[in-house]
């Protein structure tokens, strides 16, 4: 495992793309909308990022091909693990554990305090977060069209 600079990111393309498909086939309520921005969108705000030493990169290669990675952001007490993937061929194998550990870590030597991880609603990858003492915080709602306004009468507004 090692840490990526920002003029090797665009190595991490077919990462993020098995990562949309994978969310498309496993996502409760949005499976078919991802990505949500284009891939070289991405990339550009990891390497981005990168430059800005806002976040750092680590790396799983097995015979110089990408099989994984992690992306933190760090900004003082506050962290986010960002993206994690293992591609499909390789997962069970422990390098999810490896990556979780190098970020524990990097989080731990800056003295975070605070660690935000979000998960796709329906991605079994939760019970690798909780693990590691991961808790859920909250629910957030999203819609990704707008559909036809409801008519107020039908509405019970007082069960929210």
């Amino acid at each position: 495992m090692r840490e990526i600079t920002a003029e090797e990111v665009s190595k991490l393309y077919d990462c993020i793309r098995e990562l949309s498909e994978y969310h498309n086939k496993t996502s409760l309520n949005f499976g078919g909308y991802y990505p949500l921005n284009p891939f070289e969108k991405t990339l550009e705000s990891f390497e981005a990022a990168l430059r800005k030493k806002e976040s750092c990169i680590a790396v799983i290669e097995i015979e110089n091909r990408i099989i994984g990675f992690c992306k933190v952001d760090i900004n003082g007490e506050n962290g986010k693990l960002d993206y994690l993937l293992v591609k499909e061929e390789f997962r069970g194998k422990g390098f999810g554990k490896e990556l979780m550990d190098w970020a524990m870590l990097l989080f731990d030597q800056n003295n975070v305090q605070h660690i935000e991880v979000k998960v796709v609603d329906g991605n079994p990858t939760i019970h690798l977060y909780e693990k590691y003492g991961f808790k859920m915080k909250s629910h957030i709602l999203g819609i990704e069209s707008f559909p036809s306004p409801v008519d107020s009468e039908d509405q019970d507004y007082d069960n929210t």
